[in-house]
């Protein structure tokens, strides 16, 4: 209505500066969520991705990326999303990398027109890692007995209470050699020749924004309120898009709820917690 109301005011009457949304996506990237987890997915991000795109007056959005990477599937379906967005709203997507885009995170980030990161800023990391634990020698001592049945005999691949074997680390790696590739297709896609001929640049490794600048990773270096003033002028606001709510706000869950769902987020959260913190970790934050 705010924006009909503006419309009809004769123009030496209405703002003479420009807003530009911002939508800032923080957190490790998988499926699910809970009061103990802050992670990027889908379904979480889908909603506000929409408000800021239907900001109908501005020329374009800008996207806060500040991600260590996680899960590829629900890195590509948030990439597709802003790419999808981007075209049918006819808006330009400006990228900005906090800590880091790393991973998923930079797969995340070259949905972006331009993708714009602080020097100091990690970027890349173009690979695919899968990390777990082995428990063989544990359960040896602590007097547990396995026992495992299935039907069909690769059900139980990878199992970290059996001992690994050849067969399956082969196909695991066979698993993760398709995914970097797609991984690999979607950066030339978005990169084209912007990217160098750097032999190390989809080898997993990763690198400061200024660097990055060099290898063709990001198209600048710099701040979102200082680089968009610069875009559309110095009176340019922006306006942070957050989750929409219902009129009467979010619906509180039951207390039952409540208690059902704290317990098992509690266990969740242990080990999902540990996890996140090793991706973080490797980048040194």
């Amino acid at each position: 209505m705010a924006r009909f109301i503006r419309k009809l005011l004769p123009r030496r009457w209405r703002p003479d500066y420009q807003e530009i949304p911002v939508v800032r996506l923080h957190g490790t990237i998988m499926s699910g969520g809970g009061p103990f987890r802050q992670n990027l997915c889908l379904s979480s991000t889908a909603a506000v991705l929409e408000k800021a795109f239907d900001e109908k007056d501005a020329p374009a959005v800008a996207i806060s990326i500040n991600s260590p990477g996680g899960s590829p599937v629900q890195s590509r379906l948030i990439y597709r999303r802003i790419r999808d967005l981007a075209t049918e709203k006819n808006k330009k997507v400006y990228m900005f990398v906090e800590d880091v885009a790393a991973s998923g995170g930079y797969m995340i980030a070259v949905a972006g027109d331009e993708i714009i990161a602080d020097p100091s800023s990690i970027v890349g990391s173009i690979g695919v890692v899968t990390a777990s634990f082995g428990f063989t020698e544990l359960i040896k001592k602590i007097g547990v007995e396995r026992r495992v049945h299935t039907a069909g005999r690769n059900k139980a691949t990878l199992d970290p209470f059996r001992p690994e074997n050849k067969e399956d680390i082969e196909h695991l790696k066979a698993l993760q050699l398709e995914i970097h590739e797609t991984f690999i297709d979607l950066v030339k896609e978005r990169r084209g020749e912007k990217l160098s001929d750097n032999p190390d640049l989809f080898t997993g490794l990763f690198w400061t924004g200024t660097r990055g600048l060099e290898l063709g990773l990001v198209d600048g270096l710099g701040d979102i309120r200082s680089y968009l003033k610069a875009q559309y002028g110095p009176k340019t606001r922006l306006k942070l898009i957050t989750q929409p709510r219902g009129i009467f706000g979010r619906k509180l869950p039951s207390t039952e709820t409540r208690v059902e769902s704290l317990a098992s987020n509690l266990a969740d959260g242990v080990v999902t917690a540990a996890e996140e913190r090793a991706l973080w970790a490797r980048f040194g934050l």
